[in-house]
């Protein structure tokens, strides 16, 4: 399989620049970016991190002392006017994406905007209008796209390990709603429940595997403890020409994560979130691979980013393909939320599935 071309984007080349280097400014330097993202934008080739905001300064600061970043800010209308910031990356709750996407591309700079993309596939459309608009590029942290062991999942089915894919099964289930706090459950700051947070991550790895997701359908409630968001989904669709259903559960007394990608030959297994191995089955010849993870998960897919940018390779997750994943998002929660082109986060009395 052939790469695709870089990205057209030629990146400006600013007073004081350093040749070959993206100087990164984070917006939002909290938990994620501790261990998971924070540390990659300093370790990748080519990549280097230079500012960080959050509204605490005094929490600013001391992530700049500890990560070893040059300058923090507290307003993040500072950190992207900062002439050696170079492209930001966006690492709030979904709630802010939209305002500080749009900012950004104001002021003619890439984005790295963190999963998932949006509330909504509308809000979606205007951050990539903005980014066209300029002709700027857009990227979306959807970090398991680069990761070793399911770019082994995307090899065994590009060199027909299991024939022609028939069916795509995926089941989630767990108690995380019992004890998730915070912005995940607040379908104001979220979007809706922990199906936006977690399971975007297993729909847009189906569609980085298999293909765009199509002829979507679903229906989600609320079925445990009394809350607004939803907690339980089900979802049908098509894609790489083959039907799948998948369904998540995180009102669940148990935990299970699995997705199976069904073929004429066999059959791949694989968990999203657990570090189960991958399984390859033929008949009755079973293949068990344990791949770990890196340390910093999401550095594989900055590496790509930053390569993308400096004319070097491609990345996998952008603006285009996580907005697929919201929409398809969108269409499982329609049933609970209703129209969720507008603020649908301010009625909640209006939701046609929410118990009264």
């Amino acid at each position: 399989m052939s790469s695709p071309a870089p990205s057209p984007f030629l990146f400006p080349a600013s007073l004081g620049r350093e040749p070959g280097v993206v100087r990164w400014g984070i917006i939002g330097c909290g938990n994620v970016t501790e261990v998971k993202s924070g540390p990659g934008f300093r370790l990748a080739d080519g990549s280097r991190l230079v500012a960080v905001m959050r509204r605490d300064g005094t929490l600013a600061a001391d992530y700049a002392r500890r990560h070893g970043v040059p300058r923090w800010y507290d307003r993040a209308e500072a950190l992207i006017a900062d002439p050696e910031v170079d492209a930001v990356y966006i690492a709030t709750p979904p709630d802010s994406h939209e305002s500080y996407a749009l900012q950004v591309a104001a002021a003619g700079k890439p984005a790295y905007v963190e999963k998932p993309m949006a509330r909504s596939t509308a809000e979606c459309d205007r951050m990539i209008a903005a980014f066209a608009e300029r002709g700027l590029p857009l990227y979306v942290a959807y970090y398991r796209r680069a990761l070793p062991r399911f770019l082994q999942v995307k090899r065994w089915l590009n060199d027909g390990a299991i024939g022609r894919i028939t069916g795509i099964d995926y089941l989630h289930a767990s108690p995380a709603h019992r004890s998730a706090a915070g912005w995940r459950t607040d379908v104001r700051a979220a979007g809706g429940g922990l199906f936006l947070d977690l399971g975007s991550h297993a729909l847009d790895l189906i569609d980085f595997l298999v293909g765009p997701l199509s002829h979507v359908s679903g229906r989600a409630a609320n079925v445990g403890p009394a809350q607004e968001a939803e907690d339980s989904v089900i979802l049908h669709f098509t894609a790489g020409g083959a039907g799948g259903v998948a369904s998540w559960n995180f009102a669940s007394d148990s935990t299970r994560d699995l997705c199976r990608i069904s073929g004429t030959d066999g059959c791949i297994g694989y968990s999203v979130f657990d570090p189960l191995p991958l399984r390859l089955t033929r008949g009755r010849e079973i293949t068990d691979l344990e791949i770990a993870h890196p340390p910093h998960v999401a550095q594989p897919l900055i590496q790509t980013v930053v390569d993308d940018l400096l004319g070097r390779a491609t990345c996998a997750s952008t603006g285009a393909s996580a907005r697929r994943t919201s929409a398809v998002m969108d269409a499982a929660l329609t049933s609970y939320y209703g129209d969720r082109s507008g603020e649908f986060w301010r009625s909640p009395e209006n939701w046609p599935g929410r118990r009264r």
